[in-house]
């Protein structure tokens, strides 16, 4: 559990809000703010320890991906625990999730930033979502009867 303390603490004790900082065994700060959205307060040396850590996980299960087919399949089959919404993908779907999950994981870290990551992740578990729901589902699965053309803006409220 990461220690917390106040914005205004911060602001006001400083230095012994840096001191408790050092005594953390995290080294970690969770600042709350009631008009904004929280903080984390750390070290840039042990910022720096979780991004490589993270990046070299990255980087190993990447390579791991690539090299190994008995891997992917591994992968694929243990993936419901981590994401126990893929019992809603059809299979092949799963195996292009795990696609593109690893192919977003590499370039992501190339950038040193996870939000392309969470967003594949948060994409497919939409997918999920509405393949979860039967009559949503049977909508997606209905022939079309052809392209239906641009679609126009939204109106401005």
């Amino acid at each position: 559990m990461r220690t917390e303390v106040s914005f205004s603490d911060l602001q006001l004790r400083g230095k012994a809000t840096v001191e408790r900082l050092r005594r953390t065994p995290g080294q970690s700060l969770l600042v709350r703010r009631r008009d904004d959205e929280d903080l984390v307060l750390t070290t840039a040396a042990r910022a720096e320890m979780a991004q490589t850590a993270a990046s070299v996980t990255t980087r190993m299960f990447v390579a791991m991906m690539q090299r190994d087919p008995e891997a992917r399949r591994l992968v694929t089959d243990v993936l419901p625990e981590v994401f126990p919404w893929v019992e809603f993908l059809p299979r092949e779907y799963v195996q292009e999730f795990v696609l593109e999950l690893v192919a977003t994981m590499r370039a992501a870290d190339s950038l040193e930033n996870p939000a392309p990551v969470v967003l594949v992740i948060e994409g497919w578990r939409h997918t999920a979502e509405a393949l979860a729901d039967p009559e949503l589902a049977a909508l997606l699965a209905a022939p079309t009867d052809g392209d239906f053309g641009p679609v126009p803006e939204p109106e401005a409220r």
